[in-house]
């Protein structure tokens, strides 16, 4: 009586122009990754953030996102690739951004606002600036790193952004290896998101009692698809980070989104 690996074989076999492997499961490849350039991070998400998806970093404000985002574009600027940091809501301040160590040189910096576009009248808001820049920036390639800062955005208007949006933002961002990251209260890519981490402030770090040296983030891994293989160790994890590190700026003169069309 042949043996079961042998009748696998021959089932295979007798089905191979129709299923590539019938009964057989597809080994599951080793999703790519980027350090983000946060030890305790890196450590928690095996290596850290995934390329060519989309991440989310959730929490409210002061709760660490725009931190680990300046930490991971220090990273990818400093090996001399290209970055964005589409701000919807224009509050990226360039001086933390240079004091987390990005090269301001190879970060494209898009400011959106609510304005007319010249096309029909149509009033555009921040937020269909936002997406309509990250549409044109994932589908112009070139870019190591996007950021989607929705973080002031309220969920209620976020939430409305179409799950098409989300999954078109997924397959340009795999087309050309782009990661993707979206700062923002909550989750909005939902399946489309690779990776979801919860962040939440733990406390300030003093030196002495009267200067602010820093700032201790929770990090918690929601959700995480695509990996060899599912991580054993606790989905929390704690980091510091500098007080320089994730300030806002006030609002400025807003990027009209026509002029980019214009130049796509």
């Amino acid at each position: 009586m042949p043996s079961a690996s042998a009748l696998r074989e021959q089932i295979e076999h007798s089905l191979q122009h129709r299923f590539a492997a019938a009964l057989s499961p597809v080994p599951r490849t080793v999703c790519e990754v980027a350090p983000t350039g946060v030890t305790e991070v890196d450590r928690l998400l095996d290596g850290g953030l995934p390329v060519g998806a989309i991440s989310e970093l959730t929490g409210p404000e002061s709760s660490g996102r725009t931190s680990l985002a300046l930490a991971f574009l220090s990273s990818r600027t400093r090996e001399g690739r290209v970055c964005a940091w589409v701000d919807a809501n224009d509050s990226l301040d360039p001086e933390s951004a240079a004091a987390s160590g990005i090269n301001l040189k190879q970060l494209l910096w898009v400011r959106c606002g609510n304005v007319e576009a010249a096309v029909k009248n149509k009033l555009w808001t921040h937020l269909d600036q936002a997406i309509r820049s990250t549409d044109l920036l994932l589908q112009a390639s070139g870019f190591a790193a996007l950021v989607l800062g929705l973080g002031s955005t309220s969920p209620e208007h976020a939430s409305r952004i179409p799950l098409a949006t989300w999954f078109r933002f997924r397959q340009a961002a795999n087309r050309t290896r782009c990661s993707l990251l979206v700062l923002g209260r909550s989750s909005f890519a939902q399946s489309s998101a690779a990776l979801v981490l919860e962040c939440s402030p733990v406390r300030a770090k003093t030196a002495g009692q009267t200067v602010l040296s820093g700032f201790h983030y929770q990090i918690q891994r929601t959700r995480q698809r695509n990996w060899l293989t599912i991580p054993r160790k606790p989905p929390v994890s704690t980091w510091t980070a500098p007080s320089h590190w994730g300030c806002e700026a006030p609002s400025r003169q807003p990027m009209n989104i026509t002029q980019m069309e214009k130049r796509a």
